[in-house]
């Protein structure tokens, strides 16, 4: 997985300061599957994605999905576990603990952007 940050277009302070983005279909099959719970300002970003489940999952997330110009095009808030969700829309997802993406400020129509770290941290 590629470490980076989420951020809203037009700022320069990031809204998630620990994202990880998958880069492999294994990674964006497991997803947050066996992972301890993210904490405020992780998320994981699922490219490409237009549907997840928390089928096996032990706590909610919200979950963010993006179209091709990084826009939020639909926001599902506190999906609890063994849920399916899906918007045909998306191009990728943006998960983040319960009721973390109302707390930042992030509904639909905010454009995003992702930026890559260059020292990465050490995330779950």
């Amino acid at each position: 997985m590629i470490e980076g940050q989420i951020y809203q277009t037009d700022q320069s302070i990031p809204l998630l300061p620990r994202v990880r983005r998958t880069s492999k279909s294994l990674e964006r099959l497991r997803g947050l599957l066996g992972r301890r719970p993210l904490r405020p300002g992780e998320g994981l970003l699922i490219d490409p994605c237009r549907s997840i489940h928390t089928l096996g999952m032990r706590y909610a997330i919200d979950v963010i999905y993006l179209d091709r110009e990084w826009r939020v095009a639909k926001l599902v808030h506190a999906l609890k576990p063994w849920r399916l969700s899906a918007c045909w829309r998306a191009a990728m997802t943006l998960e983040v603990p319960a009721d973390h993406a109302r707390a930042l400020g992030i509904a639909e129509g905010v454009e995003l952007r992702w930026e890559p770290v260059s020292h990465p941290g050490r995330l779950p």
